[in-house]
């Protein structure tokens, strides 16, 4: 941290010398802007810990709905499946009774 300091008074000299106290001044003062802004923006678009505690729990809870959801599916197509599987052994023992009556 010295040594940038150090580094910086010399190129505030040397620019001051050719160009100028407020040229340099001036050119000093737009870098730290440009910097300070650029930070900033890169600061906005980092995530936070509570960013990501939020999006883990919106997956959690979409993965609980689909869950639910995958359940519910599972258990009705069960059911409809067992009514068929019903209704194509009772269709078959009436065909059979019908065959063996004659």
């Amino acid at each position: 941290m010295y040594l940038e300091a150090k580094e910086t008074a010399r190129l505030y000299k040397l620019l001051t010398e050719k160009l100028g106290n407020d040229t340099t001044e001036a050119m000093f003062k737009y870098i730290d802007n440009k910097t300070e802004r650029s930070v900033e923006a890169t600061i906005k678009t980092l995530a936070t810990k509570d960013d990501l505690a939020k999006a883990i729990a919106d997956v959690n809870d979409n993965i609980a709905s689909s869950k639910y959801d995958l359940s519910n599916r599972i258990a009705n197509s069960v059911k409809w499946s067992f009514i068929f599987w019903i209704g194509q052994a009772a269709t078959t023992i009436g065909i059979l009774f019908l065959i063996l009556k004659k």
